[in-house]
């Protein structure tokens, strides 16, 4: 039986949780939404929603952030990130 806990796309987990857990404020993981950086999920009454995959994104925003990027660079290493994985995808689909 597959659990919604193993599902790495799930939206599981509030702003809230999110927060605690990475030691972040609300307000950060609220700009990245704004800013198109991190996208979660609304839950029917409005409220973010992350699953695994967003909360491992905004670890990597906070180590890209340190590093000296800014949130628009950010925003275009994930977006050449996705495309590179759709490329190997296809890629992966004609050798196969």
């Amino acid at each position: 039986m597959k659990l919604p806990l193993d599902d790495a796309q799930a939206p599981l987990f509030t702003i809230g949780q999110v927060s605690d857990m990475l030691g972040v404020q609300h307000a950060f993981l609220r700009r990245l939404d704004q800013q198109d950086v991190v996208h979660p999920t609304r839950s029917q009454g409005g409220q973010r929603r992350y699953s695994r995959h967003q909360i491992d994104q905004v670890i990597a925003v906070r180590t890209l952030l340190e590093e000296g990027l800014t949130l628009a660079g950010i925003r275009r290493v994930f977006e050449l990130q996705a495309r590179v994985a759709d490329l190997e995808a296809q890629l992966a689909e004609l050798r196969g």
